[in-house]
C-alpha cells in the first residue's frame, strides 16, 4: 500500500465528524477514527483498552498512545484518530519528554508517518447553532439522552461563531507551522455526497476504496426545523444590529 499508515482527522465540533468517522471505519481500510485523546474521556478509554490507571487517575501516556494505536487501526495497518483543536497541545505535551520539538516530529515518533484531513463547515452559523443546542440539551450524537429543553440564546450562538472561527484559524496556522498540506473536506461534502467525500480522503491517503463498499453509518443528520429557526433568528438579529449601526453612523 502506498502512502502513510496514519492520519489525523482535524476539526471542530458539529462538523459531521461522528458521521464521517463512522463512514471511514465502515470501509475497513481507513482506520477507526475516534476521539481517543479527548481529555474528559481519556480515563474511560485507558480502562477500556487495558491501560493501568493508578488510584490518583494517572497512567503511562506513551502506553496509552500505543494502546490507542492498536484500537484505531484497521487490519491493513492504517491508524486514524479524530482531534479537535485544543486537544493537540495535550497530546504533544504527553508525548514529548525531550527538549521542545516541532509538534509533527513528536507525533511521527509516536505513530509513524502522518497525513492530515481537515474537516470544516461552510455554514458557520449553522455549526454554532448545532453546537449551542447540543450544549444545552446534552444530545451530541445518536444514543445520547436529551437532558433539557433548548432555547434560542443569541449571545451563546455569537460566542460559538467566534470560537469556531478562532479554532479554524488556529488549525490553519498549525498546518502552516508544521509544513503540512491537509486534505480539506466539509460537513456539506459529507452529508451531500458521502461516497465522494470518503473517496477523496482515501485518495489523499493513497488507499484504494473497496469496490464493494457502500456508504452506511449509524449516525444521521440532526439538523431540523429548530436549527433552521435559530439560524433565521440569529441572522435577523445580526441584520437589525447592522442596520442600527448604519443609522448611527449616518447620523454622525
Amino acid at each position: 500500500m502506498a502512502g502513510p499508515l496514519s492520519y489525523l482527522l482535524c476539526g471542530t465540533p458539529r462538523t459531521g465528524s461522528t458521521l464521517l468517522c463512522g463512514l471511514l471505519t465502515s470501509t475497513g481500510v481507513a482506520g477507526r477514527p475516534e476521539s481517543y485523546f479527548r481529555q474528559p474521556d481519556e480515563h474511560a478509554w485507558a480502562r477500556r483498552l487495558g491501560v493501568p490507571v493508578a488510584g490518583d487517575g494517572s497512567f503511562d501516556y506513551r502506553w496509552f498512545v500505543r494502546a490507542v494505536r492498536g484500537a484505531g487501526s484497521t487490519p491493513n495497518g492504517v491508524f486514524a484518530v479524530r482531534v479537535m483543536w485544543g486537544t493537540m497541545e495535550r497530546i504533544v505535551d504527553g508525548l514529548d519528554e525531550s527538549p521542545p520539538r516541532r509538534d509533527l516530529d513528536v507525533l511521527v515518533d509516536a505513530v509513524g508517518p502522518l497525513r492530515m484531513v481537515h474537516l470544516g463547515r461552510d455554514d458557520v452559523v449553522g455549526q454554532a447553532v448545532s453546537w449551542a443546542r447540543a450544549e444545552q440539551t446534552g444530545y451530541w450524537q445518536e444514543g445520547d439522552r436529551s437532558s433539557a429543553l433548548a432555547r434560542f440564546d443569541f449571545g451563546q450562538v455569537a460566542d460559538l461563531v467566534r470560537t469556531i472561527r478562532e479554532h479554524n484559524a488556529a488549525w490553519s496556522t498549525w498546518f502552516a507551522e508544521q509544513g503540512v498540506e491537509p486534505h480539506s473536506v466539509t460537513y456539506e461534502d459529507v452529508t451531500g455526497n458521502p461516497r465522494q467525500a470518503v473517496h477523496g480522503i482515501l485518495d489523499h491517503l493513497g488507499i484504494e476504496l473497496p469496490t464493494t463498499w457502500r456508504p452506511a453509518a449509524r449516525q444521521r443528520r440532526q439538523a431540523d426545523a429548530v436549527n433552521a429557526d435559530w439560524i433565521r433568528r440569529y441572522r435577523a438579529a445580526q441584520q437589525r444590529s447592522s442596520d442600527a449601526d448604519g443609522v448611527d453612523g449616518h447620523r454622525w
